[in-house]
């Protein structure tokens, strides 16, 4: 982008990697071992997660300022998660489809208008997992159908609620907190429309 500071370049040495190992694979990851050269010139083990799918994240946005979310049982953390509509598309999938079959399928909605809105390195120092992150507009309910393993919640809330239990811990989901802060970032810089804008920063 011509508007990049002029700061953000990158100095010193990248790692190498001169051998890599499988530890373990499913068909959503893989773990590998790397004999490697830090950036100082010291050897290093390095353990990397590799994800077969992107992360997609998507704020639907309603045109009373509203926001859906679902709620559901994460297994890593053992508890009750409320967070954007979120899932996976394979990496040879355009991002933006697998946002659609997203929303869609968690929360029986389509859009007219979509835009991305932020992408994300979600755990840089261990994983190549990369996140886009959309927002929907022009919402329409259609026919949903969530995978067999999720029994999701759903709730269409105030934006500005769903902002502040971001902010204050209590929907600790990475993509969602980043993807309402930059909502929010969208409404102050002009970048909404703005009638939705004014129903966001009220």
């Amino acid at each position: 982008m011509s508007d990049k500071p002029s700061w953000l370049k990158p100095h010193g040495t990248p790692w190498t990697s001169h051998s890599e190992k499988l530890v373990y694979e499913t068909p959503w990851l893989k773990v590998t071992e790397h004999a490697t050269t830090a950036p100082t010139g010291q050897p290093a083990n390095y353990g990397r997660v590799g994800f077969k799918n992107r992360a997609i994240g998507v704020v639907p946005l309603h045109d009373d300022g509203t926001v859906t979310l679902v709620g559901q049982n994460r297994f890593p953390f053992g508890r009750y998660s409320w967070e954007l509509p979120e899932g996976g598309a394979p990496l040879d999938e355009d991002p933006l489809d697998g946002a659609k079959r997203e929303l869609a399928e968690e929360v029986g909605l389509a859009a007219s208008d979509w835009r991305e809105i932020l992408t994300l390195e979600l755990s840089n120092s261990i994983t190549d997992e990369h996140a886009h992150g959309y927002l929907a507009l022009g919402l329409t309910p259609v026919d949903f159908a969530p995978d067999d393993t999720e029994d999701l919640a759903i709730a269409r809330v105030p934006f500005g609620e769903a902002l502040d239990a971001a902010v204050k811990g209590w929907m600790p989901d990475v993509l969602t907190v980043a993807l309402l802060l930059r909502t929010h970032h969208m409404a102050v810089k002009g970048e909404l429309p703005p009638d939705l804008a004014r129903l966001l920063l009220a």
